[in-house]
This record gives structure tokens, C-alpha cells and sequence, in this order.
């Protein structure tokens, strides 16, 4: 979509050339080779070597989480004044920071624990408990999806995790029983969204990969007023302009003192990027729209040349596992939803642990349907 606006687009991947999808070759003017992008010093020549041949480098993005800090960093060292710079980077990549810009834009949180190694860090962490109960979730300060994320829900759990405690630093938060929404938009350069959609996620992507669970997800028609505007006063308070946003909330399925009531939103985490797997396409398919197009506007034009979607309805994903026995088969999932089916397809070994094995996703025209189909799919065979 970049180059369709006449962007002069250069590409720096660890991925060979000759691997590249023919529809990346064909939209690169240029492409970089790295073996390794974790070598920061090959990927400063690479761009270095861009603005020696091209000229000042406009924009710099990896739409990544992985690589937000190293974005912040190759913006810094260039001068590339449209995104995030290392100064800024910790408000958005650090689950404690994040907290202070929560408070700024009124949005509720759950209370948090700097988690401390040692006999007295464990001490702190009890008087923790002490006012929150047990369960508590510990996760990286900073990291990515459920990774190294632990419920911890007695004495015993505490315990053995100080004893094999990683070395990052790990913060600690009151367990908060809820569903799991996103805001997700794109922003433009005065902080206002040109795109807004709504995710309903699973409880808990953490015990879908170490449970082995099914991963089922919507993207809705609509969202809550409530919800639109916590992730817009989100966005506003963190600073955010030009970049795809996803901010995850719970909204509460029991009282929270302190926080709400049920059917209130909580906020969870922020992330500066896009929503993983396939949800962008998701998005498309929901609210008959390109994303792509949109932010490949917002990101030569700073505006919204896409024309407001004519139809708006439910894109369901239900992955399921090799290892599992389904009630119903692959071709009855056809032949009842084949006129609602819009990618069935093998996953990428890359996404198997978080998304399953096989990618059944469908439009629907309402959340019943949806959560019916989603149902179809996944029910298992009794004993599976």
C-alpha cells in the first residue's frame, strides 16, 4: 500500500531475498539482508546505507513488538522525528510505567508489585498479597504475549517461583476476573484515531499456551461508548500519534473494590503496534475496509482517504490443534460455514503454540453467530 502512494519503500529482514513472498519483492525498492537483526551495528549500516544512496530516511517502522526499542533506537540515532524515540520508549514497553499514564488518563488499573529477588523482596511480595489475595499474576516488566507469565494462587506457587525466578525483572498484579477487549486504531500525527475497531480475546492467552488450549477470537461489528472512549483518553495521556495502537482491557465479570463494577473496563496493557496474527485482516473483513490502506495514508498523507464501511459484522477465528479429536470434521466445518469462510488454511509452525495448527476464520453476521460457529469447530470428541 506504501508503494501504490509512491513511497520509495526499503526493506531490512534476516530473511533472504530469494525467500521473500513475491508480493514483498515486488513492493520493495530495495532490500537489506542481515543475517541476525539482534546485531544492531549491521542494522545501523543497513540504514546508513539507505540514506547514503536515497536520502533522509522519513520513516522508520517494524510494526513489531519485539523490535519497538530498536525502532526507538535507529529513530534516535537518524533523527527520524515521526515516531517514538529512545526517551520515549519506556512509557509504552514497561508495564510499570504504563501505569502512571493510566492514572493521568482517569482509566482504573489493577494495583501492581515491583517484584524483588531475595528474602526481603519475597517479604514485600506476601504484604502484597496481603492486601490484594490470592490469585496474583507475575509477568515480565517488559515482554511479549504471555510469555514467562505465571497465576500464581497459593503459599506453594509463591514459593517455588522466587525459587526459579528469571533473571528480567517482573512485576506482579492483583488477578482481576474479567473478559478481554481491545481497542485497536489508527492514529495520525494530532493524536486523533482515523480507524477504530474492537477485539474480544480469550481469558487468557497464557493458559492456551501452556494448556495446550483451542484459541478462539472476534473482531465485533461495534464497540462500547465506555470502551472508545478509555482507549481514546489512553491514547491522548501516553502521547501516541502516527502508529497502528492496541490496548487491552478487561471488562469485569465481578466487582472489583476499587476498580468497578461488572461490565466496567479495566485497563490491562497497552501495545504500540498492531494486533498479532491474523487480526488486521480480521479487521478487514469486519468492517468491510483495508487497514493497510488506511495506514499506509495516514502515513503519507496524515489523513483518511478510505471511504467509511458500508457493511459492519463479527470475523470469528477458531484454531484447532493436531493433537485433538473434534466433534465435527473439516468438511462438515465446510459445509455448514463454506459461504461464511473466508481463510482456512495451515498455521505457520511460528504461531502453533499461541494459534493452533489450522486457521478455520469466518464473517458472521452477529455475536451469537459467532460464538456458535466458534463452538462448531472447536467441540472436542468426549475423552479428547
Amino acid at each position: 500500500r506504501l508503494k501504490r502512494n509512491g513511497v520509495n519503500v526499503l526493506g531490512i529482514g534476516d530473511t533472504p531475498y530469494d525467500d521473500l513472498a513475491q508480493n514483498v519483492k515486488d513492493s520493495l525498492t530495495e532490500y537489506y539482508w542481515l543475517p541476525s537483526l539482534e546485531d544492531y551495528d549491521g542494522v545501523y549500516r543497513a540504514v546508513a546505507f539507505f540514506a547514503h544512496k536515497y536520502g533522509r530516511i522519513d520513516w522508520l517502522e517494524s510494526n513489531n513488538e519485539y523490535w519497538l526499542e530498536q525502532d526507538a533506537r535507529l529513530r534516535t540515532d537518524f533523527n527520524i522525528t515521526t515516531g517514538i524515540k529512545t526517551d520515549e520508549i519506556g512509557k509504552i514497553k514497561s508495564k510499570a510505567e504504563m501505569k502512571k499514564y493510566y492514572e493521568k488518563a482517569g482509566i482504573p488499573t489493577a494495583r501492581q508489585h515491583k517484584v524483588k529477588g531475595g528474602a526481603n523482596g519475597r517479604t514485600a511480595a506476601k504484604k502484597f498479597i496481603a492486601q490484594t489475595g490470592y490469585p496474583v499474576i507475575v509477568k515480565p516488566e517488559i515482554g511479549v504475549g504471555a510469555l514467562d507469565t505465571y497465576k500464581l494462587e497459593c503459599d506453594k506457587d509463591l514459593d517455588w517461583f522466587y525459587d526459579n525466578m528469571p533473571e528480567h525483572p517482573y512485576v506482579m498484579e492483583e488477578f482481576i476476573t474479567g473478559d478481554i477487549f481491545s481497542y485497536d486504531a489508527i492514529i495520525d500525527s494530532k493524536g486523533e484515531p482515523l480507524f477504530e475497531s474492537m477485539t474480544s480475546w480469550p481469558p487468557s492467552i497464557m493458559d492456551i499456551v501452556n494448556r495446550r488450549l483451542d484459541l478462539a477470537y472476534y473482531v465485533a461489528a461495534d464497540m462500547p461508548d465506555a470502551l472508545r472512549k478509555m482507549g481514546r483518553a489512553a491514547v491522548k495521556a501516553f502521547g501516541v500519534t502516527r502508529r497502528f495502537v492496541h490496548m487491552e482491557f478487561f471488562r469485569l465479570t465481578e466487582a472489583k473494590p476499587g476498580l468497578g463494577g461488572i461490565g466496567d473496563f479495566v485497563a490491562l496493557e497497552v501495545n504500540m503496534r498492531p494486533a498479532g496474527g491474523y487480526t488486521a485482516d480480521m479487521m478487514n473483513y469486519a468492517h468491510s475496509v483495508d487497514v493497510y490502506q488506511i495506514w499506509a495514508d495516514m502515513v503519507t498523507y496524515d489523513e483518511r482517504r478510505f471511504p467509511a464501511a458500508e457493511v459492519e459484522q463479527y470475523c470469528a477465528y477458531a484454531g484447532r490443534r493436531d493433537e485433538y479429536e473434534y466433534v465435527n470434521t473439516h468438511g462438515e466445518i465446510l459445509e455448514k460455514y463454506g459461504s461464511n469462510i473466508v481463510t482456512c488454511e495451515r498455521m505457520p509452525e511460528l504461531m502453533w503454540d499461541q494459534m493452533g495448527n489450522m486457521n478455520y476464520t469466518a464473517v458472521l453476521p452477529d455475536q451469537e453467530a459467532a460464538e456458535e460457529y466458534i463452538h462448531f469447530v472447536q467441540e472436542y470428541e468426549e475423552g479428547s
